[in-house]
């Protein structure tokens, strides 16, 4: 079985106290979650939006920008784990990847 991609798309953020990876730490926490949960079975990938190998945004894509089996649920606010989850379980039952 293929794994369920999930695609998170961020950028640095500059605050008074320096640039803060904070969509990147966020997106370990979650690959660290799906793995617990899900195995091999889900595979996360991280991408800083000024990398060469960065997806583009699809038209209107705000940060950060969550795909799962290439359909994109979320596209700017907050990374939600619950969001995420219920497309990994809805790919997973359909055997998307």
């Amino acid at each position: 079985m293929t794994a369920v991609t999930v695609t998170i798309v961020g950028a640095p953020i500059a605050c008074a106290g320096g640039v803060k990876e904070t969509w990147r730490e966020l997106a370990d926490w979650a690959a660290v979650r799906l793995r617990t949960h899900y195995g091999d079975q889900v595979r996360l990938t991280y991408y800083d939006l000024f990398d060469p190998v960065c997806p583009p945004l699809p038209a209107g894509g705000q940060l950060p920008l969550v795909t799962v089996a290439g359909e994109t649920v979320i596209s700017g606010g907050k990374i939600n784990m619950p969001v995420i989850r219920r497309r990994v379980e809805e790919a997973l039952a359909q055997g998307d990847a």
